[in-house]
């Protein structure tokens, strides 16, 4: 399965499974006066909307390059997937956490409890589906033993971005279920209202971990350190080339590598067999590489007796 279709299963898996927590939740919300509910929903739907951007990023990234954009628009999904990352922090956490400061300065019992849990237990259902689709495609690409190590490394934003939106749905329904059932059971309604600031926080901190690996994407991005001592191996295993200078690269995309090679050339090469060696490089590298689209190769040590000839 390609990378792009693992990030599209994935994302489709959101945002059916989210699509109708949000009904649910927001019509059980509506039948209970539950704050904690409501905040549930609020969450749901944003992350909607936040799997419906993530394809429109996907979309748009495919779009081939032109005059104004040489180097294509793969970076388009990362702009999207930071553009995900303030929804969450300002629309979801801000909402959840209004939400929760209305419910303790006026309390109210939550009526119908038992609805509340039935919907919290099928969203907990549709929720964990979402979760093991997107850790299923996430584990099949991880290469390190850390699962941090492995987002912060990641270059796709879509599997981890579905992964944190699914990590905090969960735990947002762990803290909704206590919020209510401790309410109901200490007969204190505020706990309902606490439980919704609650689940603004984790939206909000989850929205901070998102911007923060989406701002170094927008930056641009070296690629693996595996990848470029495999590009310098290849350079170096030529006979025309005595060295590197220097090696260049980063992401304009997910599957979308800029490579720029410095190299030192023998002083005796002739312009004709440059090329040559050029050529043969970027065959090789690309065959190897197919996620290194465009390769520039620097010719040092020759140069000069380039322009002698």
């Amino acid at each position: 399965m390609s990378s792009s279709h693992a990030s599209k299963k994935v994302i489709f898996a959101a945002l059916a499974g989210n699509f109708m927590i949000a009904v649910t939740k927001f019509a059980a919300a509506l039948f209970t006066g539950s704050s904690a509910m409501f905040s549930e929903g609020i969450h749901s739907l944003v992350d909607t909307g936040n799997q419906g951007l993530l394809l429109f990023g996907l979309r748009q990234s495919r779009k081939p390059a032109d005059k104004q954009h040489p180097f294509g628009y793969g970076m388009e999904l990362y702009f999207w997937t930071f553009v995900v990352a303030i929804l969450i922090f300002a629309i979801g956490a801000g909402v959840s956490i209004y939400e929760g400061i209305q419910k303790t300065l006026d309390p109210h019992p939550v009526e119908n409890i038992f609805i509340n849990y039935i919907v919290l237990g099928f969203a907990l259902l549709f929720e964990g589906f979402a979760f093991t689709v997107a850790f299923r495609e996430f584990n099949a690409a991880r290469t390190r033993k850390s699962v941090l190590a492995e987002i912060h490394a990641s270059k796709d934003p879509t599997i981890f971005t579905v992964l944190f939106e699914d990590t905090a749905a969960m735990l947002g329904l762990l803290v909704a279920f206590i919020g209510i059932s401790a309410a109901d059971y200490f007969d204190i309604p505020m706990l309902d209202g606490v439980a919704s600031i609650i689940i603004g926080v984790i939206l909000a901190m989850t929205a901070v971990l998102l911007a923060y690996e989406s701002k170094g994407l927008l930056i641009g991005e070296a690629a693996s350190s595996t990848l470029v001592k495999r590009v310098e191996e290849i350079a170096l295993d030529h006979p025309a080339i005595e060295g590197i200078n220097e090696t260049l690269t980063m992401h304009l995309g997910p599957r979308d590598i800029l490579l720029n090679l410095s190299l030192d050339f023998r002083n005796d090469i002739r312009a004709g067999d440059l090329e040559n060696v050029v050529s043969y490089l970027e065959s090789v590298i690309k065959a190897e590489f197919p996620q290194i689209k465009r390769i520039f190769i620097e010719a040092q040590g020759g140069t000069a007796n380039l322009n002698a000839n």
